[in-house]
């Protein structure tokens, strides 16, 4: 006797602030009625956009769809550091903006292109001797971290009204947008943290087909399984260049 499968696929979410991506995948458990889901790339509360949950069969690829490039657009706020490099943490440094041009910022943004070493944030999802770093900072400790290879493709300005600078960045798997948000306002010499994020890509998926958390906690079961997206199709996806 053949067991019935449940259903499998990828079903794209437009995340809210304010939920965890762990959050995400309780409310789509009881909305679609099943245990078998993961998600691709942790997505921290504050941040919104794109976040794949792998149903069922899906959840085999999980690592192949997390390894892919993602893309993000934030906001960056100059002057202030803060312990978590985000807006969620707090202000250790203050510093004055100055009188920063466009060229300025342009090219501290183009002195991170290409492939180079990120140090990862103590508040992390990173474990080390199996204990994730942010459960470390929360009790105070910095640990010794090794610094990862990432890269950045392309990046573009869309704003500038200091000491506010919005953004978008094409960048490789295991990027963190604080860091290099942090890491612009050192090269600026005033410091800054991320005060907004929005992930708008990864790979080949994009937000045109998310379900945003009020659909997702309000749709019928059938109209979500509708909105997932194939194995068959997410294989062709994969197969075009």
């Amino acid at each position: 006797m053949e067991i019935p499968q449940g259903p499998s696929g990828v079903l794209l979410i437009d995340k809210a602030g304010d939920f965890t991506s762990h959050d995400v995948v309780a409310v789509a458990r009881r909305a679609l009625n099943t245990k078998k889901i993961g998600h691709c790339g942790t997505l921290d509360p504050m941040a919104t956009g794109l976040l794949m949950l792998v149903v069922g069969r899906a959840t085999k690829i999980q690592d192949l769809l997390m390894s892919e490039d993602k893309e993000y657009r934030g906001t960056l706020t100059l002057g202030k550091i803060t312990s978590s490099q985000d807006k969620e943490g707090e202000v250790i440094e203050e510093r004055p903006v100055g009188d920063l041009t466009e060229s300025d910022i342009r090219a501290a943004f183009d002195s991170l292109m290409g492939d180079f070493e990120q140090m990862p944030p103590m508040v992390s999802a990173i474990k080390i001797n199996g204990v994730p770093l942010y459960k470390m900072a929360r009790k105070g400790q910095e640990i010794e971290r090794k610094t990862r290879p990432v890269k950045v493709t392309g990046y573009e300005i869309h704003r500038i009204e200091l000491p506010e600078i919005e953004f978008t960045v094409r960048c490789s798997k295991g990027f963190y947008v604080r860091t290099y948000a942090h890491d612009i306002g050192q090269k600026l010499g005033c410091g800054a943290h991320l005060s907004e994020l929005r992930r708008t890509r990864s790979g080949k998926f994009t937000l045109d087909r998310a379900v945003t958390i009020p659909e997702l906690k309000t749709l019928d079961r059938a109209d979500l399984l509708n909105r997932m997206i194939s194995l068959a199709e997410i294989s062709l996806m994969r197969g075009v260049s």
